[in-house]
């Protein structure tokens, strides 16, 4: 005669099926937070291509107003940096020169052209300079990016046709290729003889927020547009 021995599982209690739950659902925002902090954060980047005004000329380039406008907008628009590709005595031409190995290194969802001023101190052919710009602001709206042109004044060393002719290039480039457009880089200090260097063509570390501030709607309004 056979012994037939039966087991018998005692199905889990009440509080015990509680704990399984809990735990699974810990593992799971467990995995799930894991996950989200393995995942890229989303990030866009303005660049900045300019001359000695936007390269912080004899300051430190913490002073300048483009490392300025990099904190506002981090701070405003988390997610976002700034490039500064400026060169003191930048000319058009050297920014058309670099312009694509820029946007390929840096990929810009907004890019800030801040160059003009040193072919108009210059006498320089502004048939070229506007192709120059030109240049730049095509090859950056087929990379994707939205343009801000800024514009520059000069004094009229070299008569009033060509002063004229330099003041209004940058508005009528911004209309013909629909770019955002800040006229006058220096328009806030522009009368202001305490905020310029001692070369009177320079600005001082305490004029950059001025100059932020006065380049900062124009930021803000592309950046928004863009989204975070």
């Amino acid at each position: 005669m056979s012994l037939i021995l039966q087991t018998r599982v005692a199905s889990p209690s009440r509080s015990e099926r509680g704990v399984v739950t809990f735990v699974v659902m810990l593992l799971a925002l467990l995995l799930s937070a894991a996950s989200m902090a393995e995942s890229p954060v989303s990030k866009r980047t303005v660049l900045v291509v300019g001359d000695s005004l936007s390269a912080a000329y004899n300051l430190s380039k913490e002073q300048g107003w483009v490392h300025l406008l990099g904190e506002k907008l981090a701070q405003e628009h988390p997610g976002w940096s700034v490039v500064n590709a400026s060169i003191s005595g930048e000319t058009t031409a050297g920014g058309a020169a670099r312009i694509e190995a820029d946007l390929k290194a840096h990929e810009p969802s907004v890019v800030i052209i801040e160059l003009g001023a040193n072919d108009g101190l210059r006498g320089l052919d502004l048939g070229q300079a506007r192709a120059n710009l030109t240049r730049m602001i095509s090859v950056s709206q087929a990379a994707g990016a939205k343009v801000l042109l800024i514009g520059m004044h000069i004094p009229p060393n070299y008569g009033p046709d060509y002063t004229q002719a330099f003041h209004g290039m940058f508005a009528e480039l911004a209309e013909t290729h629909g770019t955002a457009l800040l006229p006058f880089l220096l328009e806030p200090i522009a009368t202001d003889r305490e905020a310029f260097l001692p070369d009177n063509l320079h600005p001082t570390a305490e004029a950059q927020p001025r100059l932020l501030a006065h380049v900062w709607p124009q930021v803000e309004a592309l950046v928004a547009g863009i989204g975070d």
